[in-house]
């Protein structure tokens, strides 16, 4: 197929460029600054209509993976990045016959800040996300899922909390604040919590370019199914990358009061606040989903065990791979 991927400049997107391409797809990718896959690209913003409907003609499939993921910015931002971008991918596709398109949201777009435990891919809800990136996602897959009718067939994937070597996102995040201690864990540290290889993520996005036509207008998380204590994850990539793991503990209200407060006052210029509500919601709740419906639709399993993964993270570490990995950015 033609495929065109969008957001390929981050893991997952670089992940699911390659393993397409690989196969033998005719894969082009589309984000802000190169994304150095040896691919054809296209360098723009998907807030950029007429870039975006010209990147999508001639190509059967699109994955829209770029987004605004960090944790701060402004309403306009996520919404021009999610929202905006997402209707422009959307109508592009529809203008230019593209037959399948695959969303890639967050499970965060129904995680209300109560636990979640063993749920399925419940519906996204704008009103009750907690944060500017949840709720821009919400609606975000409301738009596409919206579209899934006609010729185009649409499935919205979900990957929870995806990492592996080479993740500036939560990986990068969580050492960093670690050698500065300052990675506290958030209530007891016993919230069980799923997380996906990024290996199983790309797999498992493959598989909802082939399924698409059969899964239509659905929205699907993807984990690995193996909820851990969140204490016991931190533990275990602080270990991976050789540093202290968390040594102190703030209690759940104290850190959900803090960074709501924090959220609301700290200027964007000064890079993240130490803690954010939804940062602190996730860290102390309960999110690990049934999987059974995910893994039948996809005809996909994990293939990567956790434990796997956390020793890939430690040879990447040790490798020194990582001194050169860039910082943080968006997906996009």
């Amino acid at each position: 197929m033609k495929v065109l991927v969008t957001g390929a400049s981050g893991l997952l997107g670089a992940g699911v460029a390659r393993a397409l391409a690989a196969r033998g797809d005719q894969v082009t990718v589309l984000q802000r600054r190169p994304a150095g896959l040896g691919l054809p690209e296209v360098l723009a913003d998907v807030a950029d209509q007429a870039a975006i409907r010209d990147a999508v003609t001639g190509h059967e499939t699109v994955v829209h993976l770029a987004a605004k993921v960090n944790v701060v910015g402004s309403w306009q931002e996520y919404r021009r990045a999610n929202i905006d971008g997402t209707r422009n991918v959307v109508e592009a596709c529809r203008n230019a016959g593209v037959t399948r398109l695959v969303h890639v949201s967050s499970p965060s777009v129904a995680h209300a800040g109560r636990s979640l435990v063993g749920v399925g891919a419940g519906p996204a809800d704008p009103l009750s996300t907690r944060g500017r990136y949840a709720r821009s996602k919400a609606v975000a897959e409301q738009v596409a899922l919206a579209a899934d009718r006609g010729s185009l067939a649409v499935v919205a994937v979900r990957p929870h909390l995806v990492w592996g070597p080479g993740d500036t996102q939560l990986i990068g995040r969580i050492v960093a604040r670690a050698r500065t201690g300052r990675l506290p864990v958030v209530g007891s540290g016993a919230a069980l919590v799923d997380s996906t290889l990024v290996d199983n993520a790309v797999e498992a996005l493959v598989a909802a370019v082939d399924r698409c036509p059969h899964v239509r207008g659905e929205a699907l998380v993807v984990t690995n199914g193996e909820p851990r204590p969140i204490g016991e994850i931190l533990v275990a990539i602080c270990a991976a990358a050789g540093v202290r793991p968390p040594r102190h503990r703030v209690p759940r209200r104290l850190a959900v009061g803090a960074g709501a407060v924090l959220q609301a006052v700290w200027p964007p210029r000064a890079g993240e606040p130490p803690i954010t509500r939804f940062v602190a919601e996730q860290m102390s709740t309960a999110h690990w989903f049934d999987q059974r419906r995910t893994r039948e639709a996809l005809n996909w399993g994990p293939r990567v065990s956790l434990d796997e993964g956390f020793a890939a993270l430690a040879r990447w570490y040790a490798s020194g791979a990582c001194d050169m990995t860039a910082e943080p950015h968006d997906r996009a």
